[in-house]
C-alpha cells in the first residue's frame, strides 16, 4: 500500500510553499494543531481587540490553507 503524501507545489503568503512528499497523516496533525491555534486566536481577537492575534490568525489560516489545497492537488493526481 503506497502513502499518500503532499505534492509540494501549494504557496502561501508569496514566501512559502509546502514541502513535497509529507505524509497526510502528518498533515493532519498539523492541520489540527493549527486550527485550534486559529481558533483560539480568533476568540482573543474579538474579546480583547488584539490586532497582534489578527496578524497571526492571517498567516496560520494562510498556511492551512496551503495545506489542504496541496492535500487536494495530490488527491486529483492520484485518482
Amino acid at each position: 500500500m503506497t502513502t499518500c503524501s503532499t505534492v509540494g507545489e501549494e504557496r502561501f503568503l508569496e514566501l512559502f510553499c509546502v514541502r513535497r512528499g509529507v505524509p497526510y497523516d502528518r498533515v493532519f496533525e498539523e492541520l489540527s494543531v493549527l486550527l485550534g491555534c486559529i481558533r483560539d486566536l480568533t476568540y482573543r481577537a474579538e474579546v480583547e481587540k488584539d490586532l497582534p492575534s489578527l496578524t497571526s490568525i492571517r498567516y496560520l489560516s494562510s498556511l492551512a490553507k496551503a495545506l489542504i489545497n496541496d492535500i487536494e492537488l495530490a488527491r486529483h493526481r492520484n485518482g
